[in-house]
C-alpha cells in the first residue's frame, strides 16, 4: 500500500495530531491553555512541543521568569503546512477505503450525539473562544 502525498509521521501520534490540530485553529497559544485542553501533563506536553519545534513546525516564545514564566506557542508556516498536508492525505486513504470523506469540520450538536432533534437540546457543548487562546496578545 503506497502512502498518499502528504501524510506526515511527525504529526500522526495521536497527541501530537491533537497539539497541532488546536493550534491551527488560533495564532498564539498560552501553554496552560493547550495542556488544559488536551488533559495533558507539563511534562507530556513539553515533549511533545519540544519535538513539534525541533521540526520547525513551532514557534515557542518564552517571557519571563521563576514562577511568573509565561509559555506560548504557534505554528509556523511549515507546521501549517504540515497539518494541512497530513489531513489531505488522511482524507484519500479514508476515500481509497470507499468511505465518504468529512467535507468539513465535525457536526456538533443533538445529532452528532445521536438524538433527534425531538429529543431537544443535546448536551452542553463548550464554544471554542478564540480569546482564551490568544490571550495577551
Amino acid at each position: 500500500m503506497s502512502v498518499p502525498r502528504g501524510f506526515d509521521e511527525l504529526i500522526h501520534p495521536a497527541t501530537r495530531l491533537s497539539v497541532v490540530a488546536l493550534l491551527a485553529t488560533t495564532e498564539w497559544a498560552d501553554f496552560a491553555f493547550v495542556r488544559d485542553s488536551l488533559s495533558l501533563s507539563d511534562s507530556a506536553l513539553s515533549k511533545q512541543l519540544h519535538t513539534l519545534g525541533e521540526a520547525g513546525y513551532l514557534e515557542i516564545h518564552k517571557e519571563g521568569g521563576g514562577r511568573k514564566r509565561r509559555t506560548r506557542v504557534r505554528l509556523t508556516d511549515a507546521g501549517r503546512t504540515a497539518f494541512e498536508g497530513h489531513v489531505a492525505a488522511l482524507r484519500a486513504i479514508v476515500e481509497r477505503a470507499g468511505l465518504p470523506a468529512p467535507a468539513g469540520p465535525a457536526p456538533t450538536g443533538p445529532a452528532a450525539d445521536g438524538a433527534s432533534p425531538a429529543d431537544g437540546p443535546g448536551p452542553a457543548h463548550r464554544p471554542r473562544h478564540r480569546h482564551h487562546a490568544e490571550a495577551g496578545r
